[in-house]
Order: structure tokens, then sequence, then C-alpha cells
């Protein structure tokens, strides 16, 4: 199996030929040609980007193994037969009854689990628990499901936008500023200093409910110890929440649901309705204030196909605008030097569309609350063998400074 570096080396040459190919295009080459050398340049494209989701799960593999490797204190390191075993923790008791109530629900539950179930929920009750039927999520199982979450988009990736975990789900007012456009004076001996207001502003941030729907779990496999049912059960529901919950907080209405940063945003116009030009991308990035494009959250946002037409564009001086990522240095792949972040929910080129986002990410905040409920149905499908489970989650985004962030709007 090639290495992480061979398939990076692979990735360069890719990027070589891809780019030899668009500069047999001429202003006379045939129409046919055209397309013929456009497919053949974005196959090796699309093979880059193939090298690029086995690097990330090389990436990833290796994270793991790590994080395995590591001693663990409570392991034993020779024959400790002899010695006490170190008592599990709060924490670990909590899980070990969790998988038990996913498994056999609160029948299957011992006197002991029961009692710091019902010591956990009650000590995390707040607005809106799911409490009849149901138990609030052990903290390794939603930690997981964050990265589950994160996983079906980058606005719930706290290295995009700023994350605001909560306990609980009321309502919080952020105070807002913007002083841009004020600046300091100069004054004489026993002059009076004029007054200049700096004006604060709110906004409001709530907590709207999302479900996953029902999951449905075979009784087999609920009785099958070898199935990590946890961890089926989790991924499941990461995927479903995380999708919508990354389109609300991408292009929500603000109307009983997420204000969206592409809604939120300002926009900077682009010169045609089916295209985006060097230009184009220019406008938009002097749209936003020097003092934002220096913030270390400062990136572009947009779709895979947005993509793939801006890595066949090049500057005035014929350079291409898009660079891969650098072998040696490790530094991801830029537009314009800036790094960027795929999002499915930004909408393609288009007429009234917005299909780039650039600023600083992380003025966008994503509020979530830490409580994750599921609850466990079994009579509703007792009939076809299955035990459904539900979870719900609540969150909200709002983009705090609406300066720090502009889209590309196309005509």
């Amino acid at each position: 199996m090639p290495t992480i570096l061979e398939m990076r080396e692979k990735q360069q040459k890719l990027v070589a030929d891809a780019r030899a190919l668009l500069a047999d295009i001429k202003d006379d080459t045939a129409e046919a040609r055209v397309a013929e050398l456009e497919g053949q340049h974005d196959a090796a494209m699309a093979e880059f980007d193939k090298l690029e989701a086995r690097i990330k799960r090389e990436e990833d593999l290796e994270a793991r193994e790590r994080d395995l490797n590591t001693a663990d204190e409570r392991r034993p390191v020779a024959d400790t037969r002899g010695e006490k075993v170190a008592e599990k923790t709060a924490d670990e008791k909590y899980q070990d009854a969790f998988r038990s109530f996913l498994r056999g629900g609160v029948a299957n539950l011992s006197a002991e689990q029961r009692a710091i179930i019902k010591t956990v929920e009650e000590r995390g009750q707040s607005v809106g628990t799911q409490t009849q039927g149901g138990y609030l999520v052990p903290g390794v199982f939603q930690a997981e499901l964050v990265k589950s979450l994160k996983a079906w988009g980058p606005m719930l990736d706290p290295g995009v936008t700023r994350m605001l975990p909560t306990s609980t789900g009321a309502t919080i007012t952020m105070p807002t500023m913007n002083d841009t456009a004020n600046v300091g004076a100069l004054i004489g001996e026993n002059q009076q200093v004029s007054v200049a207001e700096i004006a604060f502003g709110t906004k409001s941030i709530d907590a709207y409910k999302y479900t996953s729907g029902v999951v449905l779990v075979s009784d087999e496999l609920l009785q099958d110890a070898v199935m990590d049912v946890e961890g089926i059960v989790r991924d499941a529901m990461g995927e479903r929440i995380g999708r919508i919950a990354n389109t609300h907080l991408t292009t929500g209405d603000g109307a009983s649901k997420p204000n969206g940063i592409v809604t939120a945003a300002g926009t900077t116009a682009a010169a045609g309705a089916a295209a985006i030009t060097f230009d184009d991308l220019i406008n938009l990035e002097h749209s936003v204030d020097p003092a934002y494009r220096s913030d270390p959250s400062i990136k572009w946002m947009f779709n895979d196909a947005t993509l793939k037409a801006l890595r066949k564009l090049k500057d005035l001086e014929g350079n291409y605008i898009w660079q891969p990522a650098d072998v040696k240095g490790g530094a991801p792949a830029t537009i314009l030097t800036y790094g960027y972040v795929i999002n499915q929910a930004v909408a393609d080129i288009g007429t009234t569309n917005k299909s780039v986002v650039f600023g600083a990410m992380n003025k966008y905040i994503v509020r979530m609350v830490k409580e994750f409920a599921i609850k466990r149905l079994v009579e509703r499908y007792a009939d076809y063998g299955q035990v459904g489970l539900i979870g719900f989650t609540r969150l909200d985004g709002e983009l705090l400074d609406t300066a720090a962030v502009k889209t590309l709007l196309h005509p």
C-alpha cells in the first residue's frame, strides 16, 4: 500500500498532467477537442480527489492507532493478578448502563444501573429534556456523535465556525458591535473632546429542536453482543441530523430555524450568471475589510462543483489560482493563498445564486445544547421484530458580524 507521502506525490503529478491538458486548449482548438481535453482534465482531478479521500482515511487511521497505543494508567503492564482492579469511574458506569438500555430497554437494567441513570438524569434536567421513556446520552457518546455530525458539513466543524456548547437551551442574547466607521481625532490644547459613541446591538441565539427520526434496529442485532449497536445508532443519527443542521446553518432563513451564514452575510455582485471570473474573486476578497482578512479563520466556502470550475481558473499572469497541498510542508490546498472548505449546501454557480462565501468564518457562531436524548420505541415496531431508537438535539446559528463574511451573488 502506498504511503501518504507517495500519494501526495502522485497528486502533484496528476495536477501537472491536468494542467498540461488545459494548456493544449488554444483559441482555434475545435470544440470537440476542447471537450475531450477538459474531460481528461476532470478525470485526472477526480483521481486527485479519490487520493485525497484515501489520504484522509489513512491520516484518521494513524490518529486512532496513536490513541490506542497511548498508555492507559489502568492498563496492566505486568502480572497484576494479585493486585486490586481499578474501580470504574462514574462516566464508565453510566456508559455501561446506557449500552444496556439500548440493547434491552429499562427491563435490561440492573438496580444499580437504574439508580445511576436516574441520578444523572435528575442532575442534567433542563427545559425540553426528553425524559419520559428516554435517556440523556453519556459524554463519550455525545463526543463521538458530534464527530459524526461534523462529517456531514463544515458548519459544525469548530475549525470553521465558532462552537458554543451550552448545558441548557435557554435563549442567549449576544452583544454585537461595529465601530469601523469611527476614527480618532487630533485636537488642540484646551479643546473639548467630541463624543463618538459606540453603537452596540444584540442578536438572539435560540435552540431549535432537531430529531434523527426513527432508527430501526432488529432484535437479532440488539441481541448479538458482537455488534457495536451504539456505534451503528450514533452514525445513523449523526448523518441524519448532520445533513439538515448543516443545510440550515448554511442557508436557513432564520424563521423558526437558524439564520444561515449565506443568508446573513452581505453580497458582492458577480459579473455573470453562469461563470466565475478572476475579477469576481478579487472583488469578493476585497469586499471584506483587511482587518478580517488577517483572521486565522479566513477562508473560502463553496460546493464541489464550484471547486471544479475554480481549479481551471487563472489569474491575469496565467497562473492557476488553485494550488494543491504542499507535499513536504503539509500546507493545505489554497485559492489565492486562502484555504477553503467544501460545503455542498452552498448553491451552484447560476442566476441569482450565491455560489461563493468568503470571510472570517468564526464570526458565525453555532450554539449546540450539550444534552442529547434518545428514546427507545418497542411496542410500535414489535410485530416487525424491531426496536425504534430516536434522538433529539437542539442547536442554532447566527452571524454576529455581517461585515466579516461576504458572498458572491450572480445576476
